[in-house]
């Protein structure tokens, strides 16, 4: 149900929003929503065409006296993050998001809310149904499983670029234009362990960690936000005679681990130490984690007998945990400080029955400074004798500060709100490269409201900046 303080202007963006919102979309899963899109096309006569890939285009023909503009593209992808908090029994495949406003953000309760790219899919839509929107020729691309890894945008079919300019709506600071963003690759990471039963006199054990605020793992990645994956290991490292048995820690390679479980044996002697340091591993973890973290807490708990590996081996994971590289490596030199341009998420790790799985995700502007990056992983990778399948990569949006698009669009900023916008690239994965790699002569500008907490159940939308948001998109594409 709607809530009753949800917003109401401008209106047909906040209408698709919520009827988005009731419509599950995970990667993968958009056939729901495309549908919705498609029937607010056939509503108002818009002819549509899909790719073999799912990607969807709706052409919007111009208000008139724009007749003879030249088209502009609007993209967007569809999915969303399905990250909830533990205890949570929403299914992402079947219900709906329950929304609800705090403090002037729009949430959804203990779930992501999919304003990434929700919010920017809405804004395409009411471009189309409102009536008062003074617009050029559009072409609105609704892309596909851009979260698992922009697989829409890495397949879509050149044949739906007809447009010279694009707007995308998937950058989250309002009054920041963005001209670039980072490219990025990955590994999935697989080693096979005997697995046996623990000594006699050993006990099991559940170390659960919750709590941290996790997040996306490229425009947060500067942030210093605990990794799961990374405490529990450190809070293992010296419970002797440990033996492993399963570990559930992270749910994407693009969301930095907020929670997880490793499950061990050892001797009830090493299970009692554990225990009795527990609130003094908090504090020191605490006492260096950001405050967003805050909320951590740790928790160690009897678990069931399952096939364990041996001391040898539960040893070598723990230490491939400790040298294996998170966060950010290196800042921009001409850009402000928080300007990544490199880094690398240690995002999910997984054990059962022996069977080991890491996953991890790097990204970077310039893909020959991420090089020795890669280098070293895959040493690391063999000297932990770890099988690597590498993730397909995908190209960068190099910032391109000459733009007509952008001049544009800074002095109509100006204009609206008497200041500058501040003109910035982004450290995360915009299907924006990907497009500008399918057709180079594309002039693309990013924007959106105000946007935190992305890829995680702290995911908010800044309500005040929808409006002023909406009022620079109606007003530009009136001038171009």
């Amino acid at each position: 149900m709607r809530p009753a303080d949800y917003p109401v202007q401008p209106s047909h963006l906040w209408d698709h929003f919520y009827e988005i919102s009731q419509i599950p979309r995970p990667s993968g899963q958009e056939a729901a929503v495309r549908s919705y899109i498609t029937g607010v096309a056939e509503r108002h006569d818009c002819p549509w065409r899909t790719d073999a890939e799912g990607n969807l285009l709706v052409s919007v023909a111009a208000s008139a006296g724009l007749e003879d503009r030249e088209p502009v593209l609007i993209q967007n992808h569809l999915d969303m993050v399905t990250v909830k908090s533990s205890g949570s029994t929403h299914d992402f495949e079947r219900d709906p998001l329950e929304l609800h406003v705090e403090d002037g953000w729009l949430r959804a309760r203990q779930t992501t809310l999919g304003a990434d790219n929700g919010i920017g899919c809405a804004a395409a839509l009411a471009l189309l149904s409102d009536p008062q929107v003074r617009r050029p020729p559009l072409q609105l691309l609704f892309t596909v499983d851009e979260e698992t890894g922009l697989n829409g945008a890495l397949n879509l079919d050149p044949d739906l670029l007809g447009a010279q300019r694009m707007l995308n709506l998937d950058t989250e600071d309002w009054q920041e234009l963005f001209v670039g963003c980072a490219g990025g690759a990955g590994w999935v990471f697989e080693r096979s362990f005997a697995a046996g039963s623990a000594p006699d006199g050993a006990d099991y054990w559940t170390l659960e960690l919750r709590g941290l605020a996790g997040g996306h793992s490229g425009i947060q990645i500067h942030e210093q936000l605990g990794n799961a994956i990374k405490l529990l290991a450190q809070c293992l490292d010296d419970v002797g005679e440990l033996q492993l048995c399963g570990a559930d820690v992270g749910v994407a390679h693009n969301v930095i681990p907020r929670e997880g479980w490793i499950q061990f044996a050892c001797p009830a002697a090493q299970a009692r130490a554990l225990q009795d340091k527990l609130e003094a591993l908090t504090q020191q973890l605490l006492s260096w984690l950001p405050a967003a973290d805050h909320a951590l807490a740790l928790e160690l708990r009897p678990a069931d007998p399952a096939p364990v590996v041996s001391v040898s081996a539960s040893r070598e994971i723990l230490d491939l945990l400790a040298v294996f590289p998170h966060g950010a490596l290196a800042y921009n030199a001409a850009s402000p400080g928080d300007l990544v341009d490199l880094s690398i998420n240690l995002a999910q790790l997984r054990l059962a029955g022996g069977e080991l799985m890491l996953e991890a995700s790097y990204r970077f502007f310039n893909e020959q400074q991420g090089i020795p990056l890669r280098q070293g992983v895959l040493a690391l990778a063999r000297r932990f004798a770890l099988g690597v399948d590498e993730q397909v990569g995908y190209p960068g949006w190099q910032p391109d500060f000459d733009s007509p698009l952008l001049a544009r669009a800074s002095d109509l900023h100006r204009e609206l709100f008497g200041v500058a916008p501040q003109v910035k690239a982004i450290h995360a994965g915009l299907e924006c490269g990907i497009l500008k790699s399918k057709k180079p002569e594309l002039d693309i500008l990013s924007f959106g409201p105000t946007i935190r907490g992305a890829h995680s159940p702290a995911e908010r939308l800044q309500i005040d900046t929808v409006e002023p948001f909406w009022r620079f998109l109606t007003a530009l594409l009136a001038i171009l």
